[in-house]
C-alpha cells in the first residue's frame, strides 16, 4: 500500500500554497482585521482558483476531488489563516447538499453556515445563503448581532437548536484538525525565521541548542500529527467503518500539535511574541479557536477511549494492518 501523496495532489497543494502566500499575507490580515474582517475580493480570488468546486461532482460543475484534496487545501487555508467560508461552504457542506444546491456553490454563488449541538455558535451566518444543520439545507435565518471571539478574524453568531448529525461532525472536525496543522506549520515557520535574524549574546538565537530542541520538537509532533489527518480524511471519503474515531484521533493529534507549536513560537519570540505587533498572534488565535471547534479535545478524547475500551477496537504496531473484520 502506497501512503505517499499523488504528484497530482502535490501539485495542487503547492498551487494553493504559492497563490495564497501572495495574495494572503500578514498585511492582509491586518487589514480586515482593522475594516471588518471580509474582503469580497479575497472570496472572488478563492472562486476563481476553483476552490468552491474542489468536492463538487464535475457533472455540478466542480473538479470531483475527494477529502483527501479537500485535508490538503485546508491545511493550506491554515497557513494563510483565511477566514472566508470557504472550509465550511466548500470542503464540509458541498458534498451533503443536492445537485442544484452543489452547483451554485461550486460558482461560488452561494456560502453556508454550519449549526450542529456540540458548537455554542454559527460561523458567517450573515453570509450565508442556506443553513445546514440536521442533515436539513434551508434557507439561513436572520443572523443578528455577531458575538465575541478570541479570533478577530472570525465571524461568530448566536447557535440556533439543532439536532445531532454525526456525518457533518466528523466532517467539519476533520476540516479543523487540517486547517490546526496548517497554522501550527505557519507558526513554525515564524518562530524559526524569528531564530536566524534575532541576535543574543554576539550570535543568532536559532543557534542555541535550547531554541533548536524546542523548534525540533514541533517539527517532531507536526510530523507524526500531519499522516493522523490524512489517514481520517481517507477513512471519511472511504466510508470506513471506524471514520469517526480516525476523525477524533486527528483532532487530537492536530490540537495538541498546533498548541505545541503556538507555545513555542511565542517563547522564541521571547515577551514581544505576546504584543499586537507581531503577526504571531493572527495563527496563536485561530488555534485557540480551532481548538474548541466541533468538539475539544476532552471530547475527541472520550470517543478514541470508548472505541478502544468499550468498542475493542484493536491496537498497537501488530494490528496496524489488520483487516476490516478484526480491525473495524
Amino acid at each position: 500500500m502506497d501512503f505517499r501523496l499523488t504528484q497530482d495532489q502535490i501539485d495542487l497543494r503547492d498551487a494553493i500554497r504559492d497563490y495564497l502566500s501572495g495574495e494572503h499575507g500578514p498585511e492582509l490580515l491586518r487589514r480586515l482585521d482593522a475594516e471588518g474582517n471580509r474582503d469580497a475580493a479575497i472570496w472572488d480570488g478563492l472562486v476563481g482558483m476553483g476552490l468552491t468546486g474542489l468536492v463538487v461532482p464535475e457533472a455540478q460543475g466542480g473538479l470531483g476531488m475527494g477529502l483527501v484534496e479537500a485535508a490538503l487545501i485546508a491545511i493550506e487555508l491554515g497557513r494563510a489563516n483565511v477566514s472566508e467560508p470557504l472550509a465550511d461552504t466548500a470542503l464540509v457542506a458541498a458534498p451533503l447538499l443536492d445537485e442544484a444546491q452543489q452547483a451554485e456553490v461550486a460558482a461560488g454563488n452561494l456560502k453556508v453556515a454550519l449549526a450542529h449541538p456540540i458548537n455554542p455558535w454559527i460561523a458567517d451566518l450573515d453570509q450565508a445563503g442556506l443553513l445546514y444543520a440536521g442533515g436539513i439545507a434551508r434557507p439561513a435565518p436572520d443572523a443578528g448581532q455577531p458575538v465575541e471571539t478570541v479570533d478577530p478574524l472570525r465571524r461568530l453568531f448566536s447557535a440556533i437548536p439543532s439536532a445531532e448529525d454525526d456525518r457533518l461532525l466528523d466532517r467539519a472536525a476533520l476540516i479543523a484538525a487540517a486547517q490546526l496543522i496548517g497554522a501550527a506549520e505557519r507558526m513554525l515557520e515564524l518562530a524559526t525565521d524569528y531564530a536566524k535574524t534575532r541576535e543574543q549574546f554576539g550570535q543568532q538565537i536559532g543557534q542555541f541548542q535550547a531554541i533548536k530542541h524546542h523548534l525540533a520538537t514541533v517539527a517532531v509532533k507536526l510530523e507524526f500529527a500531519r499522516p493522523v489527518v490524512l489517514r481520517a480524511a481517507f477513512a471519511a471519503q472511504n466510508d470506513h467503518a471506524r471514520t469517526s474515531v480516525h476523525v477524533s484521533h486527528a483532532k487530537v493529534a492536530a490540537t495538541d500539535a498546533a498548541m505545541l507549536s503556538a507555545e513555542t513560537a511565542i517563547q522564541v519570540h521571547g515577551a514581544m511574541g505576546y504584543t499586537y505587533e507581531v503577526d504571531l498572534h493572527f495563527w496563536m488565535k485561530r488555534c485557540w479557536a480551532l481548538a474548541g471547534a466541533w468538539g475539544d479535545r476532552a471530547f475527541h478524547q472520550r470517543r478514541i477511549e470508548a472505541a478502544v475500551i468499550d468498542g475493542g477496537m484493536a491496537i498497537g504496531p501488530d494490528m496496524t494492518f489488520e483487516s476490516e473484520l478484526h480491525h473495524g
